[in-house]
């Protein structure tokens, strides 16, 4: 199945980024319940805003992801760009509805979002399974073929 994702655009990316990239957005987003900081949860907004939106080539958690996949010398393993552009903009909206939930003191709807935020990250996180770019490779891609 992996290979159904590729190639889907020139730009690639060292897949052990995001992965860690989505352990510092599961890490920030239990921070942020646990400590009931909402400003949290508005930053990793922000942060997928930076990777979704902007030609920047590294967002805060992004950055602190490479320097982490590169002291501890991970291996790189290049991987298509554009599904996980997909993917940081479906998370960006999850974090939107995430902070906007919490602001409204809606917090039990607040954790569903984020329960299904955590469980897509952590699925990035130990299998490199990205569910953006799963629906990114059989929704997205066909419709933008057309």
């Amino acid at each position: 199945m992996k290979n159904l994702f590729c190639p889907i655009s020139d730009e690639r990316i060292n897949e052990q980024v995001p992965r860690v990239t989505a352990l510092l957005v599961i890490l920030t987003v239990i921070a942020s319940f646990a400590f009931q900081l909402p400003v949290l949860m508005a930053l990793v907004a922000g942060d997928f805003f930076i990777r979704a939106f902007t030609k920047l080539k590294f967002s805060p958690l992004s950055c602190l992801a490479y320097w982490m996949v590169k002291w501890l010398k991970i291996p790189a393993k290049p991987i298509d760009k554009a599904p996980k552009v997909f993917a940081a903009r479906m998370g960006f909206v999850m974090t939107v509805m995430i902070t906007v939930l919490l602001g409204l003191n809606f917090s039990l709807a607040a954790m569903v979002v984020a329960g299904i935020l955590l469980f897509f990250a952590s699925l990035e996180f130990a299998f490199a399974f990205c569910a953006g770019c799963t629906i990114y490779t059989y929704l997205v891609l066909p419709l933008s073929k057309n």
